[in-house]
């Protein structure tokens, strides 16, 4: 097949959590990414960095993989010229956020999606299934018509652009999976089931650190992600704290957050993982702080797989990811005064246990092998493929919700 392929082993520099192997039944997998954002490093945010390491495992267990993404986006060499969408440009960077989209841009970046689902359409003798992590409904809309079957991973709260097109759709509709029990009981209110598969990181990136005496927060500089509250409570527990992300809300960032700032609060800037890594593993104590029904949280996982411990509100999904950890504690959403005693408690206990790091990151690699999420991705996608041969209502039967651990 001269079409797909998307194929490649990843090196020994890559860092996968397990030695590459073979997929026994390699399949043929087209993974759709978000409109706006490149999949590449410095990752715009969680489900950017979800999507490029998923497409990175899948090729290293020796399936073949294409991905569809915007351009600069690594992965898509060797991809056709249609799965390579228009990115997000803004005349003038003040008015940029995450959640809105310069005029125009998406009358020029719909129809170019469409073209890169005709050719799925159109080429679906050449692929097994497809992946959908969009947050465009007209993936959902079209799913029955693409003559493969279609899975798509819940990474937000409800949005009514996705549901409006999933209802619109005809059978076989998309199969579902959610990063967490809450995301989708959410979505289950609304009358679509997804079977829970949490989020990964690939833990070998994540190193165990040495910790030291600063706090830590990273993510994206919006508003649903709270950095004002982590600085305000960092002061209270009389730390400094260190700030890395992009900023995806410039008018937030320049009023909320850079006031802030000073010699005590320092914004360094989106940073590549290696160097995000190092500084998250150096420090006393990661602070979350979401302001809204966080879905997952990546950046606990993150955390705790460098051995530091994390403070954080509990929102969403946010306790699933916390789990039983030793390293991690949660206090109500916008207790700030409540999170500082917690990373300072965090943070005391850390550096004065012996072995306590070395617990928690024994602990997050036991909940967070991106290996692990792969093998349960590849029996998702048997499941699919059988379903597809032998008619929709088997593959809803197999795709029957049911947490994995």
């Amino acid at each position: 097949m001269t079409a797909l392929s998307g194929t490649g082993t990843a090196s020994s520099s890559a860092g996968l959590v397990e030695p590459a192997r073979t997929a026994e039944r390699p399949r043929r997998i087209v993974v759709v990414a978000p409109l706006r954002y490149p999949i590449a490093e410095p990752h715009a945010g969680g489900l950017e960095s979800s999507v490029w390491h998923q497409v990175r495992v899948l090729r290293s267990r020796g399936h073949q993989v294409l991905l569809c993404a915007v351009e600069g986006s690594d992965h898509l060499l060797g991809g056709p010229a249609e799965f390579s969408l228009p990115a997000v440009h803004w005349d003038d960077p003040a008015d940029a956020t995450d959640s809105t989209y310069p005029d125009g841009y998406l009358d020029v970046a719909v129809p170019a999606l469409h073209r890169a689902l005709d050719w799925i359409r159109d080429h679906a003798d050449e692929i097994d299934v497809v992946e959908n992590h969009s947050l465009s409904g007209h993936v959902l809309s079209r799913a029955g018509e693409l003559g493969v079957p279609v899975v798509s991973t819940l990474h937000t709260p409800t949005l009514p652009d996705l549901l409006e097109h999933h209802r619109a759709g005809v059978e076989p509709r998309s199969a579902f999976l959610a990063v967490s029990e809450h995301t989708a009981a959410v979505w289950r209110a609304e009358g679509v089931e997804a079977r829970v598969l949490p989020n990964a990181v690939d833990t070998d990136l994540w190193p165990l650190g040495p910790g030291g005496d600063d706090l830590v927060w990273t993510g994206r500089i919006v508003p649903e992600k709270g950095p004002h509250l982590a600085i305000e409570a960092a002061r209270l527990a009389g730390r400094r704290i260190v700030l890395a992300g992009r900023v995806g809300d410039v008018d937030y960032h320049e009023s909320m957050v850079v006031p802030l700032l000073g010699a005590d609060a320092e914004h360094v800037g989106p940073l590549r993982q290696p160097e995000l890594a190092e500084l998250v593993g150096r420090s006393a104590c990661a602070l979350v702080t979401p302001c809204w029904e966080e879905p997952f949280g990546l950046v606990i996982a993150e955390a705790l797989s460098t051995g530091t411990p994390v403070a954080s509100f509990a929102t969403g999904g946010v306790p699933e990811v916390v789990g039983s950890s030793i390293g991690a504690g949660l206090v109500a959403r916008d207790d700030v005064a409540g999170l500082a005693h917690l990373a300072a408690g965090l943070a005391a206990e850390a550096s004065t246990t012996p072995g306590f790091r070395g617990r928690v990151r024994a602990d997050a690699l036991a909940r967070f092998s991106l290996h692990r999420r792969a093998e349960v991705v590849e029996e998702v996608h048997e499941a699919l493929v059988a379903g597809h041969l032998t008619g929709a209502g088997r593959a809803r039967a197999l795709l029957a919700p049911e947490a994995v651990a």
